[in-house]
């Protein structure tokens, strides 16, 4: 029985899809729930898996084909025969094409193979679940020529692990004066715009400022080890009081948690904080709904279910919708001082940055102090500067006495 295989129904922030990686091919035995192809939108990598055990019979979008929503994408048997029939059907196939069938490999590079008359099984793959590349093809044929390895087709999944579902990265040969032109992802083209358009739409601003982390550090060293056992092993993190202080600060300051539409006003009676994640395919903010009622281990395992999900390329379109505000954490990188862009609609966005000793004066005495320091951009538009130094003061106090956070003072 044949199948229709459609690409998911996008939401209407979207409108369409690429495809960006087959990862089975016509007459490639197929399990049901197994995964077929990934399709790539401007904010998430969407996964489209089998109905039924079968076979594809028919790939109608090839990779980089851009897609609709509920678009046909390929045309699928279920029931069929899988790889066992395949060899059959083409009589002069030689042993080593046998082999190459079992790897998984990119249309392009195996078309890049044929051509060169480059053996599959000798190549190492770089791709996404130990897929040959047409990349690996092409740096497979810079090498100088070796003796083959025996043994080599059944080790060749092994370096799949270390790969991700990120962009491959040209490698260059040390003293070669190369360029390699590689297409920008949707979602990096995606943050490009949004991050160009910001800076173009809004009257952006940066107000800056530090925070003495010595009390936020001492309450986390003396507490994170009841917390992690007493909040089945979530670690109590910096974030979590970031976003707390934060959430308190926004009720104070309606205006940095509004939003601007057209040239109406948008306030927002709830905080959803959109925390950065970093990705190797590009930045994304999943968000954090109704901060204000959730405790800090509700917003620890919060946040690292969203890291993993990023990492993963598992997050949803709904988990990055909406937001009232944002933190980014620059200091995860060493980052000591930066001006965060804001994420629109939203008027206003935090950045953390890196914790370092400095010497200051407390009353009246000179001391090594943990120091971060905090930067606010916003959209003066919408908020005075008066309105944004208070709201960064805020975060600050808050911060270096935490206790505040609890008693709401």
């Amino acid at each position: 029985m044949s199948i229709e295989v459609k690409a998911p129904v996008f939401p209407e922030s979207v409108a369409d899809g690429t495809i960006a990686t087959w990862h089975k091919q016509p007459g490639e035995a197929v399990k049901r729930d197994e995964l077929l192809v990934d399709i790539e939108t401007d904010k998430v990598v969407l996964e489209v898996v089998a109905q039924a055990d079968g076979v594809i019979k028919e790939i109608i979008k090839a990779e980089g084909d851009t897609v609709l929503s509920a678009e046909v994408v390929a045309i699928f048997e279920a029931g069929a025969a899988g790889s066992e029939a395949a060899p059959a059907a083409a009589p002069e196939a030689k042993a080593e094409t046998a082999d190459a069938d079992d790897l998984k490999v990119n249309p392009a590079a195996r078309k890049l193979a044929e051509e060169k008359g480059v053996s599959l099984s000798d190549v190492k793959a770089t791709g996404k679940d130990g897929r040959i590349t047409k990349e690996d093809v092409l740096n497979h044929m810079k090498q100088p020529e070796a003796a083959p390895q025996a043994a080599a087709p059944a080790a060749a999944p092994a370096p799949a692990p270390a790969a991700s579902s990120a962009p491959a990265v040209p490698s260059f040969v040390q003293g070669e004066r190369a360029e390699k032109r590689v297409p920008m992802t949707r979602l990096r083209a995606t943050i490009a715009k949004r991050l160009v358009s910001a800076q173009q739409n809004a009257a952006m601003l940066t107000t800056y400022n530090e925070v003495d982390m010595k009390a936020v550090m001492e309450l986390r060293k003396q507490y994170k080890d009841m917390f992690e056992k007493k909040h089945n092993g979530t670690r109590l993190g910096f974030m979590s009081f970031f976003v707390k202080a934060a959430t308190e600060a926004l009720k104070r300051f309606p205006s940095v948690n509004a939003s601007i539409d057209g040239n109406d006003i948008v306030y927002h009676g709830y905080q959803d904080i959109g925390v950065a994640v970093s990705t190797e395919k590009g930045l994304v903010v999943p968000v954090l709904r109704d901060v204000d009622a959730m405790g800090l281990a509700d917003i620890e395992s919060g946040i690292m279910d969203y890291a993993v999900k990023a990492r993963d390329g598992k997050l949803g379109i709904e988990e990055m919708q909406g937001g009232t505000f944002t933190i980014t954490n620059g200091g995860t990188f060493g980052s000591l001082m930066s001006t965060p862009i804001l994420n629109p609609p939203q008027t206003a966005i935090l950045g953390m940055h890196k914790i370092q000793d400095r010497p200051m004066a407390i009353n009246g005495q000179v001391e090594i102090r943990p120091m971060m320091y905090l930067a606010l951009s916003y959209d003066h538009r919408m908020i005075d500067g008066k309105e944004a130094v208070q709201f960064l003061v805020t975060i600050k106090e808050l911060l270096e006495d935490p206790a505040r956070i609890l008693l709401d003072i």
